[in-house]
């Protein structure tokens, strides 16, 4: 089978490789839709897992059921499905602590494209296929539900973590497609005022659709002067952070008022092991006893939660299809959406690949 893989850190192209095998529970799927990450880029282009070799790419895919094992009992040749980004084991003691994205170690749910190939070869492979797929609504458009998989799990894992309670005010540092599911989210948990922070028009004018009533730009001074003056010196009931370096926290902790929690979304898939670190300024986390709470997560799988979000937009309470603003037709578009994706143009929030209708 054809699939786009890292080559070795810095390079990318088009293999062959062996359809993979099924095994009794899990189910062979092959593409329906697909979108490139923000992930990738750090996998392939900075190193952040490592050095792989001809590791097929991709974990944000919808697809169509090609083959099943023997023992799946709620999915069969021809489905439809949302396959999540995370795929956890559900037999492991992370999955009984309430961690199933940890299954078997820290980041352990992350198979696609890290611990096995991912979904941008012609046939996949899913674990656990009846506890980690979801069936596909009918009706809902492919440009929309290629977003649930990790977009919408991970930015609506966000404004979970952050505790939102209604009427809370609420920073999103960072507008990227994981951002904005952090804005919607936000508005969902019944946030009163969100601050949005980021600069480029595709990315506000969808923050503002999902409900962000403050758009703050970094290029007009400081952030956490500019978040603290518009709320009298208070700060913010909650932060999620989605994007920015290390240096990103610093702000965070200093927008954030005492009691408050910082949710951390982001991925620092950038530096070199432990020799880099996030800093925390002392002053502002009020010498570590301000009650600023960080939480941190890896975006929710399974299929439970593929489920629910899908109630979400077939419900209409956000669109996420708005985030598609570059989309192609036909499996071998897909190098070219994941050096847009690398090369993140202006007018770019998320580039989406359509197999099949």
């Amino acid at each position: 089978m054809k699939g786009l893989a890292m080559l070795r850190i810095g390079e990318i192209g088009w293999i062959e490789k062996e359809r993979p095998a099924c095994g009794p529970r899990d189910a062979i799927v092959k593409p329906l839709a697909l979108a490139p990450c923000t992930s990738d880029i750090h996998t392939v282009w900075e190193g952040a897992i490592g050095d792989r070799h001809n590791l097929i790419l991709g974990h944000e895919a919808l697809g169509i059921v090609d083959e099943v094992g023997s023992e799946v009992k709620d999915f069969k040749p021809g489905d439809r499905v949302i396959v999540p980004a995370i795929t956890p084991d559900w037999g492991t003691d992370a999955e009984q602590r309430g961690f199933p994205s940890q299954t078997g170690g820290a980041l352990g749910g992350w198979k696609f494209s890290n611990f096995k190939d991912g979904v941008f070869g012609e046939f996949f492979h899913v674990n656990l296929a009846d506890y980690n797929l979801a069936h596909l609504p009918e009706g809902m458009s492919l440009e929309a539900a290629v977003m649930i998989p990790d977009m919408l799990s991970t930015g609506f894992m966000g404004a979970e973590n952050a505790n939102i309670q209604i009427g809370a005010t609420v920073a999103v540092l960072g507008i990227g497609p994981v951002g904005l599911c952090g804005v919607a989210g936000a508005r969902l948990r019944g946030a009163g005022r969100i601050f949005a922070v980021g600069t480029r028009p595709a990315s506000v004018k969808v923050a503002k659709e999902y409900g962000a009533t403050d758009i703050i730009s970094y290029k007009e001074g400081s952030t956490v002067d500019q978040i603290l003056e518009k709320t009298g010196g208070e700060g913010v009931d909650a932060v999620i952070i989605a994007g920015g370096g290390p240096e990103i926290m610093m702000d965070a902790i200093n927008v954030a008022r005492p009691g408050s929690v910082i949710s951390n979304i982001n991925y620092f898939g950038s530096g070199v092991g432990d020799q880099d670190v996030i800093p925390i300024p002392r002053v502002g986390w009020g010498f570590g006893m301000a009650d600023k709470n960080i939480m941190t997560g890896l975006c929710p799988g399974g299929r439970v939660r593929m489920e629910r979000l899908a109630e979400v937009v077939t419900h209409g309470r956000m669109d996420p299809a708005l985030m598609a603003t570059h989309v192609y037709k036909g499996f071998d578009k897909l190098e070219e959406a994941l050096l847009l994706m690398k090369d993140k143009p202006k007018d770019l929030i998320k580039p989406v690949v359509i197999v099949e209708e």
